[in-house]
């Protein structure tokens, strides 16, 4: 009986994890299947995957896309990508496909390759924009003249068991499925055609099911009290404390140690909270009718440079915000009566590019919101934010009760009460 009950608590935790964003409850990643034409043993797909997630890139070393095929196809061609082995092709004598496995492996192209072997929307090294910061760099696409197949509408088997990479683990895949044909315009717009057949799969993103520790923290500060709340200690998860590297180290001058290593091995620079980004939030100024907030993001790993990276802050106040200094800013509405959720990013190149540890690996910026008089207040951490995400990754934050206080709030009420102990501890020693 225990045994099935933590059976099923284990699948409705992994069900929920896989993968709701509260942030961005609509967030996910489509992979389009369009059947182009038909061949004597198969047919010419297109293959397009649209990033629907408002804030979660996929950074370099860019997507992997897997699947499972239902019979024995083989994919004879590709353009604009590539599969990262070819299998067992010794049976075929003259024409030898691109690949034979079962369980074909395929990545982008990079950047450079012959015109004959690009396809529109390919060649990024797997790289994608959220949707949310660049719509138009929100895809990738590539396509597939698959044999040994059905050759009509009732014949095609439709593969199974896809799995996405981006370019770490976190997404999960659902089954595929045939949608109404996708429709094209030709280049003179006066002519629509549409695909012969066309199924989709939906991949989301769980962080619960990328990683055990969170990759970022948060700190406070505020201009009325000159406390620092600093990321809570190991926040990240403290693996990596051995391996770690001091800011004042002879051996970062040796040749190759931010060179990035394939499996994406993080060298961290020595702190307590030992993790990769910090996002600090800093109360700076109160005027009479708005308030200034500064924002700092600090890079501790010595490589990993991050590319258009996002920023996404709940606070109440974000429904009015004034001005943002140095970065662009855009307001997300999850809940169209809900505006406390907005996405800060860099400027194209200006500082869309968050460099490795070091002198110059920090980004910073300021932002000016007009007061609500009925909600604004400095008491209770109201000034500081409820979530913060980098990357599509949520951080975390510091326990409330260490956040910065309002000087009169609680400490002159504890000196209060001892003193008026001690007066009537020493009105009872007289009067004895």
């Amino acid at each position: 009986m225990r045994f099935l009950i933590t059976a099923l608590f284990l699948c409705v935790l992994l069900s929920c994890a896989a993968a709701y964003d509260p942030l961005d409850p609509n967030g996910n990643i489509t992979i389009k299947w369009d059947i182009m034409s038909w061949t004597p043993d198969g047919y010419v797909a297109v293959v397009t995957m649209n990033n629907f997630q408002m804030y979660r890139h996929i950074m370099s070393p860019g997507w992997t896309l897997g699947w499972t095929w239902a019979k024995k196809e083989v994919i004879w061609s590709m353009v604009g990508a590539q599969t990262t082995e070819q299998g067992d092709c010794s049976k075929f004598k003259a024409n030898i496909p691109h690949c034979c496995k079962k369980t074909p492996t395929v990545v982008d192209l990079l950047p450079g390759v012959p015109y004959n072997q690009q396809f529109s929307n390919c060649c990024k090294g797997g790289v994608m924009s959220s949707w949310g910061q660049d719509p138009q760099a929100a895809i990738s696409a590539f396509q597939v003249s698959v044999g040994q197949a059905g050759t009509s509408n009732k014949t095609v088997k439709l593969p199974k068991n896809f799995t996405l990479l981006g370019p770490g683990p976190g997404y999960t895949c659902g089954p595929a499925k045939v949608v109404p044909s996708t429709n094209f315009l030709t280049p003179d717009r006066r002519r629509k055609t549409q695909a012969l057949m066309t199924w989709n799969v939906t991949c989301t993103y769980s962080q619960f099911l990328a990683r055990k520790h969170p990759s970022c923290c948060v700190s406070f500060s505020s201009f009325y009290n000159e406390t620092i709340t600093s990321c809570p200690s190991c926040a990240c998860g403290c693996e990596n404390k051995s391996k770690c590297m001091k800011s004042d180290s002879k051996l970062l001058s040796m040749v190759g140690i931010n060179t990035p290593r394939k499996d994406n091995t993080p060298l961290l620079q020595c702190t307590h909270h030992m993790c990769p980004i910090r996002v600090h939030w800093h109360v700076k100024v109160n005027y009479k009718d708005y308030w200034r907030v500064k924002i700092a993001i600090t890079n501790f790993n010595y490589r990993m440079n991050y590319t258009q990276w996002t920023l996404v802050v709940q606070h109440p106040n974000l429904n009015n915000v004034t001005q943002v200094f140095s970065f662009d800013y855009k307001p997300l509405l999850p809940y169209s009566s809900i505006n406390d959720t907005g996405m800060f990013y860099g400027m194209k190149f200006y500082n869309d590019l968050l460099m490795e540890a070091g002198p110059s690996g920090n980004v910073q910026s300021e932002v000016l919101m007009q007061k609500d008089k009925n909600t604004f207040s400095l008491k209770q951490g109201w000034a500081f934010p409820r979530k913060v995400y980098f990357n599509g990754e949520e951080c975390m934050l510091p326990p409330p009760d260490t956040y910065p206080f309002l000087p009169n709030s609680a400490h002159p009420n504890r000196v209060s009460i001892s003193t008026l102990f001690c007066f009537v501890l020493l009105f009872a020693v007289v009067m004895w």
